[in-house]
């Protein structure tokens, strides 16, 4: 039986701050904080108790597990960051404002998603409290994603020998309401990947070549409601917990932008839709005894740091 000590990794250096340059974009930059905060104010020292802090960024060598010279290379200048984050005015700031402002943090929140790994293997659940950047792929960043962490983790498990090429089997399920394209492509060509994709059809990326590796696809009309949506959840995952029978780690990408007032999810999940969600996936993958990282991938509206908390604030509940 899976022994389940829930781990959060979390840093407060994981907000992104521009002096209020970056609420011209939908993401709230400072969510990670809050979020954390207001777990807190719930279920008090018990989390500070169980909550291990990233030591530094991933570094360019770990980066290079997934990611080509040419690409990292590239985020040296304002004007390709720019696009990738979706946010033109970057492209008039310094580079090393972005570096310490925009890129640093997010190098962190990869380390946070390296570590929710390892720990999950050793503690059942861990929880990024940031991460899931599934738009990244190998030479391309897009949809404010920069490092592709899912698979710099998986790959960084297996050069530590805690996963084995080639016979543990690795489970990503992505409930983010975009399809996760950048871990698809990345693993296009490795079959111990089973990929579980719940996504809005009618949004960003509509990537068809990617949606090819996609071993269990759902993907919905905008304006999927909880009824909807959770039905398709119960009725698709337990078939997919039985093609990853036996997988050795999940990687849960559990974005927040399926909620009713995102502002480009396009889906009408509730708030108790959400947690119901959590609840269920993360119920199933430890009734099959597959240790799971969560990541709190996107989330384009001020309440989703209260997702996040909710859900945080469940698993305790359930498990300490």
């Amino acid at each position: 039986m899976l022994c389940v000590e829930p781990v959060v990794v979390y840093s407060p250096d994981y907000d992104l701050s521009l002096w209020g340059i970056e609420r011209l974009h939908p993401f709230d930059g400072r969510k990670f904080s809050r979020a954390w905060r207001e777990t807190h104010r719930v279920i008090g020292d018990t989390l500070a108790r169980r909550t291990i802090r990233p030591p530094r960024p991933a570094e360019r060598h770990e980066l290079l597990a997934i990611h080509t010279e040419e690409y990292l290379n590239k985020l040296r200048s304002p004007r390709y960051l720019a696009q990738v984050i979706e946010l033109p005015v970057l492209a008039a700031l310094p580079m090393r404002l972005l570096e310490s402002r925009v890129l640093k943090p997010m190098r962190l929140a990869v380390m946070g998603t390296m570590m929710a790994a390892r720990e999950a293997l050793r503690h059942g659940v861990a929880v990024n409290i940031a991460g899931g950047y599934h738009h990244a792929s190998r030479e391309k960043g897009e949809g404010f994603c920069v490092y592709a962490d899912i698979n710099i983790a998986i790959e960084t498990l297996r050069r530590s020998g805690e996963l084995i090429a080639g016979q543990d089997k690795v489970l990503i399920i992505d409930l983010d309401a975009h399809q996760g394209n950048g871990h698809e492509r990345i693993s296009a060509g490795d079959p111990d990947i089973f990929i579980f994709d719940i996504y809005n059809r009618d949004i960003f990326p509509q990537d068809r070549e990617a949606r090819a590796r996609i071993d269990r696809a759902v993907p919905l009309s905008s304006g999927a409601d909880d009824e909807t949506y959770i039905g398709q959840l119960r009725r698709h995952l337990p078939a997919v917990i039985r093609a990853a029978s036996g997988a050795k780690i999940a990687l849960y990408i559990a974005g927040t932008d399926i909620y009713e007032r995102d502002l480009l999810g396009g889906l009408c999940v509730s708030p108790e839709g959400i947690r119901a969600r959590d609840r269920i996936v993360l119920e199933a993958l430890i009734a099959a005894e597959i240790p799971v990282a969560m990541l709190t991938g996107g989330g384009y509206s001020r309440e989703s740091y209260r997702h996040i908390a909710n859900s945080l604030c469940y698993i305790f509940e359930k498990w300490v």
